[in-house]
C-alpha cells in the first residue's frame, strides 16, 4: 500500500481566471472549505494522512493553508515552481515518498476505493496505474430515427465507450525519477507504448473543477447531499471498480 499521496497543487488555474489570480486554483472555496482539503479528505477517511504538495503559483498560500490542516496529518509542501510542467513538479517530491506512492490533482474528487485501487496496481506488477471515469459530456445529446426525427434527448449523458483520466494515481517512485517531460504528454504514454500502464475504472462520484462554474456545482451538489443524507458524494462508501 502506498504510503504518501502527492497533489499536483502548481498550476496558474488559467480555466478559472480571475478567481485564480491571486490564489491557486487548489485553493478555491468548495462549500466552505479549498477544494484540496476536500481532496486530501478523501484520502484521509480511508487512512492516508501523509502528503506532500506539489506547489508552484503562489506557494506561500498553499503554505499557509497547509499549517491549518489537522495536526495528525504529515503534510509536506514542496515549491516545484511557477511554471515547471507535472512531470517537473513530481520528480521535485521524488525524495519525500516511498516506492510506491498515490498521485493525484488538487482540484478532482470522487469516491474511488483507495485499497482498492492500489491492490489493482500490485496484482498487475505494474509501474503506474491511473482511475479512469467516462467521459461527461457537458451538453445533452439527442437521439435521431429515420429522416432526422427527434427520439429523445439525453441530459448530459456520461460516454462509456470513452474513458479519461481521473487522478488517483499509483506510481512507482523509479519510473518518474527516471523519466523527462510531462507527466501527461511524455510519461504516462511512454508507459502506455512499453505495456507498463493500466486503468482502474471507476463507476462511483467524481467530478473535476475546471472553471469556476464547476465550484459552483460541486457547491450545490454538496448542499443537496446535505439536505438528503448529510454525507458529502466524494465521501460516500467507496464504488468497487472492475479492471
Amino acid at each position: 500500500m502506498p504510503v504518501a499521496t502527492v497533489i499536483l497543487c502548481g498550476g496558474r488555474g488559467t480555466r478559472a481566471y480571475p478567481h485564480t489570480a491571486e490564489i491557486p486554483k487548489p485553493l478555491m472555496d468548495v462549500d466552505g472549505r479549498p477544494i484540496v482539503r476536500h481532496v486530501m479528505d478523501i484520502y484521509a477517511a480511508q487512512g492516508h494522512t501523509t502528503f506532500v504538495l506539489a506547489a508552484g503559483f503562489k506557494a506561500a498560500a498553499v503554505v499557509e493553508y497547509a499549517s491549518t490542516l489537522p495536526a495528525d496529518w504529515n503534510v509536506e509542501v514542496v515549491d516545484t515552481g511557477d511554471d515547471a510542467n507535472k512531470g517537473d513538479r513530481v520528480r521535485a517530491v521524488v525524495d519525500f515518498v516511498g516506492d510506491t506512492f498515490f498521485l493525484t490533482y488538487g482540484d478532482g474528487v470522487g469516491n474511488v476505493d483507495l485499497a482498492a485501487l492500489a491492490g489493482f496496481h500490485r496484482d498487475h506488477g505494474t509501474d503506474a496505474t491511473i482511475t479512469v471515469v467516462p467521459l461527461p459530456v457537458q451538453y445533452g445529446t439527442i437521439e435521431l430515427g429515420d429522416s432526422g426525427r427527434v427520439d429523445g434527448f439525453h441530459e448530459k449523458p456520461k460516454l462509456t465507450d470513452h474513458w479519461i483520466n481521473a487522478g488517483f494515481m499509483v506510481m512507482s517512485n523509479g519510473v518518474v525519477s527516471g523519466s523527462s517531460g510531462d507527466l501527461e504528454d511524455d510519461i504516462l504514454p511512454a508507459l502506455s507504448r512499453a505495456g507498463r500502464l493500466y486503468a482502474f475504472r471507476h463507476g462511483g462520484f467524481w467530478k473535476s473543477m475546471d472553471t469556476y462554474k464547476d465550484s459552483i456545482d460541486l457547491a450545490a451538489i454538496a448542499e443537496k447531499s446535505r439536505q438528503t443524507n448529510g454525507t458529502l458524494p466524494w465521501l460516500k462508501s467507496q464504488t468497487r471498480a472492475s479492471s
